[in-house]
């Protein structure tokens, strides 16, 4: 039984961690909601209704973390929240809304990703964080988002931000092909697996940010979850990536695995120094 002792360790780091936090110095929190995060003179009334994010942050320190937080939903429904397991913890969280299928198709979505993205590298020093310690995750359809994000440079250039610079990438259950969406846009079955440009699978890079896959049991997973991110994992180590790392929740199915998963990217944290 591999995750069951990884999960009772995560557990443990989480207990350990809630008492260092309380023996600091108390640290006060505010939320700022409803943020819109694209810019110009071009954006329709559903970029305006639907391109917002919240914003919860420590008040009283500062060169914070920030986990920007894409939530899930198959690209086709959702809404942006805060992950309770985050709060208290010392790290700022940005929750974020995108446009969705098939109001918009591929790839506006993703566009509206990296423009949240770029938004928290542009603007959390006026919150106190620091632009060096950003961390891009999502589960579901928000991890296959954070992936694009992080491996097609090209969708953080248009604003102007340098996708290495992610201090870490940790998608939940994302797709590392084609995501289904995306392929049903195109009359594609979901069984019908593609990796073209719009597959993370497609940028398998050896100077890409730290890359932290996190599943749920491959038995219990949405179709080839598990298979999709070992398969980029072991792509990525091949390609010479020397920070790629795949865990998998033994015992937890696609909608239940964020609940190992969220302690689990505190550590991960805790580990590359960024809490």
């Amino acid at each position: 039984m591999r995750t069951p002792r990884l999960f009772i360790a995560i557990l443990f780091f989480t207990v350990g961690l809630s008492f260092s936090l309380s023996a600091q110095e108390a640290i006060s929190y505010e939320t700022k909601n409803d943020i819109l995060y694209r810019e110009g003179d071009e954006l329709t009334d559903y970029m305006k209704d639907r391109c917002h994010l919240d914003i919860y942050y420590p008040a009283n320190k500062v060169d914070f973390t920030t986990i920007i937080w894409f939530h899930g939903g198959g690209i086709t429904g959702g809404e942006k929240f805060v992950p309770d397991e985050w709060k208290n913890k010392g790290v700022a969280v940005v929750a974020v809304n995108y446009r969705l299928s098939p109001k918009v198709k591929c790839p506006e979505y993703i566009e509206d990703a990296a423009a949240a993205v770029a938004w928290g590298f542009h603007h959390i020093a006026e919150y106190g964080g620091s632009a060096e310690r950003i961390v891009v995750s999502g589960h579901s359809a928000g991890g296959y988002l954070a992936s694009m994000v992080g491996l097609d440079k090209h969708y953080l250039e248009a604003f102007g931000v340098d996708a290495d610079k992610i201090a870490a990438l940790v998608p939940f259950s994302g797709h590392t092909i084609t995501h289904f969406t995306i392929r049903s846009e195109r009359g594609i079955p979901g069984t019908q697996p593609i990796v073209d440009e719009y597959a993370p699978l497609y940028f398998v890079r050896p100077d890409a940010p730290p890359l932290y896959l996190i599943t749920g049991d491959r038995e219990l997973e949405m179709l080839g979850r598990y298979e999709e991110n070992a398969y980029m994992y072991r792509m990525m180590k091949v390609a010479g990536h020397q920070q790629s790392h795949l865990y998998e929740m033994d015992g937890f199915d696609h909608g239940s695995m964020p609940l190992p998963a969220y302690p689990l990217t505190l550590r991960i944290l805790k580990e590359l120094d960024l809490l």
